[in-house]
């Protein structure tokens, strides 16, 4: 990590396979894992979990107020960092919100076709959970 500590504030880290969307120090970090929200405070007990989709919001530090939409990957949560490992991340003016709106659609034509496949469902509620989030953070952005 190329931030050296601060005392008191936790070093948070957001990566995607392709860019480094934040280094820097927050006092609180709240983050979507697979099981719902989560938050990271300075001193915390190590946690690794699944990432979930939805909007990671940074508290205090200078990162405060900074907020990011993310779908899928992992976090660490240690005493002193937090990494976010995420397969998709965007800043909230980053987003697409026609190609999210598609995306909402077509889990939802996905979702009436399964028929019996349960994996077809649980492919199409990924997906469109991932849809709904995007928005509700693009949305989020104009207020």
């Amino acid at each position: 990590m190329a931030n050296t500590g601060q005392d008191g504030k936790l070093a948070v880290r957001l990566v995607t396979p392709d860019r480094v969307l934040l280094d820097g120090f927050a006092d609180a970090v709240e983050l979507p894992s697979a099981s719902g929200y989560l938050e990271a405070l300075y001193g915390a007990a190590p946690l690794l979990a699944e990432l979930g989709a939805g909007e990671v919001r940074l508290h205090g530090g200078d990162s405060d107020g900074k907020v990011f939409f993310v779908a899928w990957g992992f976090v660490e949560v240690l005493p002193e960092r937090v990494t976010i490992l995420a397969e998709t991340a965007l800043k909230p003016e980053e987003i697409d919100r026609a190609a999210a709106e598609a995306e909402l659609k077509r889990g939802e034509t996905m979702w009436s076709e399964a028929g019996d496949d349960g994996a077809k469902y649980d492919e199409a509620n990924e997906l469109t959970r991932k849809a709904e989030e995007e928005l509700a953070s693009a949305d989020h952005r104009s207020q």
